[in-house]
């Protein structure tokens, strides 16, 4: 790839192509979960949080009937950081000269002003549409005056709270790099390959550690297992109207294949299974040019999710309140000589395979030099990807509307979409996986059946 190719893909400030086309998707800001007081006791007294995203800086405040504003971070009147503002209740005050911003953005105080002055009926700082998700909250970017599309109809937004589970972390790299790795099924053969197959009993919420649906003569198979033994995949790529379906076929023996079945939601999102019951979809949104924060949503199609649980497990690798990981490049991702020798493959740790990923993506250098690489057949997912982001890219540069859920058509559409792990018969997997889904979706009380 040219470099400046890669410029064009990685850059997403708001004069930048990219963050032109980022700037047409809804995009999470900040979990729920950041202002709870349970987690953050700052939040008990000022809900009130900075928040960048997109290479641009806002502030997050919640008002006394528990309605969010987001806002442009610099004070209209002299620029001062309205981070720092006085949350009073009904807006938030800048402690400059004492303006202060309803969660509109509409400015209904200006005290040093003389008495009978109206100045603060004409100030209104620019704020931005949310909307609550599953435990996030998203925030549409585009351009004053614009319209959002309908928030995506996907099954972790149509789950009911009890069902679904979010969280989050901090990555030190570009957005693009941070997306690739979920749309590579080649990678979990090596980068997640544990030596030693551990008791699938203590497997919840757990990638990886669960058994993959099906049996090799009756015994089931768990995912480390699958990923170790067989790691010459067949991967294929169907473009959908939301981005793209892979498969990824590891034939087993004469009689048995397994199927993993994962989602590319266009630009930045993939769903992928977590087990037989619970999918993961997973966004990547950019802070800058070199920095990411992903957004995890799990969702149960079978009982409520044990959130607490979940959170307890996440929360051995992360630092509240800014959910940044405890491992990184300052402390070589935790690497471990001997484990790399004797139990996985990366040396990087077994509780929580995100570190696998994080090292990966970050080691890669804060933007990838794409001009260095050299991809191989089981890359053809990530080629595919590339191809449809330019073409995006460039059709908005041209006043077009972008692939996916930008567009209102696609976004108002049902879709799942439909995700699977599982061992199939080889001369009927297609039919396989389609009975497994239906089974899980049957399985779910609150989901209503859709085309995948």
């Amino acid at each position: 790839m040219k470099p400046e190719i890669n410029e064009r893909l990685t850059r997403i400030g708001p004069q930048a192509p990219c963050g032109a086309l980022m700037r047409h998707y809804w995009q999470p800001v900040a979990l729920l979960a950041e202002f709870d007081p349970a987690l953050d006791p700052r939040m008990r007294d000022r809900p009130v949080k900075a928040v960048r995203v997109l290479g641009q800086d806002f502030v997050l405040f919640k008002n006394a009937a528990g309605t969010f504003g987001l806002l442009d971070r610099d004070c209209p009147h002299r620029g001062a950081d309205l981070a720092f503002g006085r949350n009073e209740g009904d807006g938030l005050r800048c402690p400059f000269h004492g303006w202060k911003f309803d969660v509109s953005g509409q400015c209904i105080e200006t005290p040093a002003e003389p008495e009978g002055s109206r100045l603060c009926s004409r100030i209104k700082q620019r704020s931005y549409p949310l909307m609550e998700r599953s435990g996030v909250l998203f925030a549409w970017l585009g351009e004053a005056g614009s319209s959002p599309p309908p928030f995506p109809e996907l099954d972790c937004f149509t789950a009911p709270d009890t069902h679904t589970f979010a969280f989050k972390g901090l990555w030190q790299c570009n957005w693009l790099q941070a997306f690739e790795v979920g749309v590579d099924p080649a990678h979990a053969s090596f980068l997640h390959r544990f030596f030693v197959d551990e008791s699938m009993e203590d497997s919840y919420g757990k990638q990886f550690r669960g058994a993959s649906a099906g049996d090799v003569d009756g015994e089931q198979w768990p995912m480390t297992k699958v990923m170790r033994e067989f790691d010459q995949p067949k991967i294929s790529v169907a473009s959908m109207p939301y981005g793209m379906q892979l498969t990824a076929l590891r034939a087993m023996n004469a009689s048995l294949t397994h199927v993993r079945v994962t989602h590319s939601i266009f630009p930045h999102t993939f769903v992928i299974p977590l087990s037989e019951t619970m999918t993961i979809t997973q966004m990547h949104v950019p802070v800058d040019d070199t920095n990411t924060y992903w957004y995890a949503v799990f969702t149960s199609f079978d009982g409520p999710v044990d959130k607490e649980a979940m959170r307890a497990q996440r929360l051995q690798g992360i630092s509240l309140p800014d959910y940044i990981p405890k491992t990184g490049r300052h402390n070589h991702w935790g690497f471990n000589e001997e484990e790399q020798l004797t139990r996985t493959y990366l040396g990087m740790g077994e509780s929580d395979i995100n570190v696998h990923d994080q090292w990966a993506c970050e080691s890669m250098g804060p933007i990838q030099d794409r001009s260095r690489e050299h991809l191989g057949t089981t890359d053809v997912a990530i080629m595919a990807n590339r191809r449809v982001l330019m073409k995006a890219i460039d059709d908005v540069a041209a006043g077009r509307y972008p692939p996916g859920v930008a567009q209102p058509e696609v976004a108002a559409q049902r879709v799942g979409p439909d995700t699977v792990d599982g061992i199939a018969p080889a001369d009927n997997w297609e039919q396989w996986w389609q009975t497994a889904v239906d089974a899980k979706c049957r399985r779910a009380a609150w989901h209503e059946k859709h085309g995948s």
